[in-house]
């Protein structure tokens, strides 16, 4: 059977924009390599408790937000989906505790309580932050003439921004300390990013009443409501071209499926692989993707709590040990130098909390003595270095969930190399290719390819996150459809 487009990789790229392209009347099929379908929103089970890989909040929900319009037209609205307190982050650095509060003029207010005398660039930052979901809607927008890509955010260093706007090192801690969602790096960070990484939850921030596995039922659902396939146990070895373009994918059980159109949400790098004809793609587009640097991965700590010991609380919780530089991070081998603590909505609404999670970010230099092992088979030093690192974790969390230790059932790690061998991200990386300031024409990735018929999508691209990845498959499919048509898709949820 032909297809009008196959989509390789069921991340939540591939599976929005099969859930737009479905909703478009176009005939689609994902496939998945992985035994789920989901990428890093896969979850697992131990003990009865599903846990999760990668998904902990989202920003932007509510009704006019940069999320709203878009979750509606995917069908995700309608999940469990639990609001944040109004102080929905909180950064502990030593013995100090600051807030984030939901709402721009909210957010100023109360770091203005902190740090009185920044209060006019508080202002300013606030107000640049607001103007990112706005930025990105016009670039969507078929009416709108500016690129996407000429916005001077694109090329202005992150770190230089903050410290010529703030005048006070504590608060530029503070602003960066919930930036463990993104790769914090002086010298390359553009302004984009980490205003992206921080603006949508400051408009609001939720939670799922369950595990992430929810999203991924959710669009799966919708993809075969619309006649479309997800097909997991496909692992893509090849894509074939006849005349100039691509024809068909072939996995490695020898079945073949052709497609009028392409979209890979696998790394860049890894597209390049599956395109045996060197007609096809030039020799210095495959250097290029080759050549990106990805970012850093994570160390994940998941906790099964003892029943009726720890409280639920509705916030997350960064924390960093006194004179932490969060620009530093990741830490040295075996120590923890910050940390996220994220809290599970209790699913059957009682006061108590049964699962935590614990994130610090993790190089893929410390994982590399164990490259060429297998999940399950990589040794005692192996254990003994997560053992450590899971102490460490716990350690720092203890300064704000008390007595911590004590309260634990059970307890799973998880490296980079762990994300590698179950999500195959290259690297173990948490967001992708690493985008870089100086360069970002090289580092920001259009969705068409010199393949006419090939798309990119995923975060790889130019954003990522739940947010950034969703708002890269709607650039995608708007290269497929037509700015209009997607735009009025979007439209007509409103």
């Amino acid at each position: 059977m032909k297809y009008d487009v196959v989509i390789i990789g069921s991340g939540l790229g591939g599976l929005a924009c099969g859930r737009i392209l479905s909703e478009a009347g176009e005939r689609v099929l994902v496939l998945e390599s992985g035994t789920q379908a989901g990428g890093c929103l896969q979850s697992y089970k131990r003990k009865g408790f599903a846990f999760d890989t990668g998904f902990h909040y989202v920003g932007g929900l509510d009704e006019g937000q940069s999320l709203h319009a878009v979750f509606r037209l995917l069908g995700l609205l309608s999940l469990p989906w639990k609001r944040l307190d109004t102080e929905f982050d909180r950064v502990t650095i030593g013995e100090r505790t600051f807030a984030f509060a939901q709402g721009f003029d909210a957010f100023t207010r109360r770091l203005t309580e902190d740090f009185p005398e920044e209060s006019d660039a508080l202002r300013r930052y606030a107000r640049l932050l607001q103007q990112m979901s706005v930025q990105q809607w016009d670039a969507l927008n078929p009416y709108n003439s500016e690129p996407f890509a000429s916005s001077p955010l694109f090329d202005q260093n992150a770190y230089q921004y903050l410290t010529e706007t703030f005048r006070n090192p504590l608060l530029i801690q503070v602003l960066s300390g919930t930036s463990l969602k993104t790769e914090l790096r002086r010298e390359s960070l553009p302004l984009f990013s980490f205003l992206h990484g921080n603006s949508s939850f400051v408009e609001s921030s939720w939670r799922l009443a369950g595990d992430s596995s929810l999203l991924v039922q959710a669009l799966t659902d919708g993809i075969r409501a619309n006649g479309g396939e997800v097909v997991c146990r496909a692992h893509v070895t090849e894509l074939v071209e006849r005349g100039g373009k691509l024809a068909y994918a072939v996995c490695s059980n020898g079945e073949r499926y052709e497609a009028d159109l392409f979209i890979s949400d696998i790394h860049p790098a890894q597209t390049c692989d599956l395109l045996k004809d060197e007609l096809l793609l030039k020799k210095s587009y495959r250097n290029r993707m080759h050549r990106l640097a990805n970012t850093f991965g994570m160390f994940t700590v998941s906790l099964l709590l003892k029943p009726g010991t720890v409280e639920y609380f509705n916030w997350n919780h960064y924390v960093y040990p006194k004179h932490a530089d969060v620009w530093a991070l990741p830490s040295e081998e075996g120590t923890v130098g910050g940390l996220l603590v994220s809290c599970r909505v209790p699913e059957t609404g009682g006061r108590y909390a049964r699962q935590i999670d614990l994130l610090t970010p993790m190089s893929w230099e410390q994982c590399e003595r164990w490259i060429h092992t297998q999940v399950g088979k990589r040794g005692a030093d192996y254990e003994a270095m997560k053992q450590q690192l899971a102490d460490a974790c716990i350690t720092l969390a203890e300064e704000v969930v008390p007595g911590l230790r004590g309260q634990v059932e059970a307890c799973y790690t998880s490296t980079p190399l762990t994300y590698r061998d179950y999500t195959l991200t290259p690297d173990g990386s948490a967001y992708g290719v690493r985008k870089d300031c100086n360069v970002p024409l090289a580092t920001w990735l259009s969705p068409r390819t010199p393949v006419p018929n090939l798309f990119l999508t995923g975060q790889n691209l130019m954003l990522h996150g739940v947010h950034g990845v969703t708002m890269t498959a709607l650039f995608t499919c708007a290269e497929i459809l037509g700015k209009e048509k997607m735009w009025n898709m979007i439209q007509a949820t409103i």
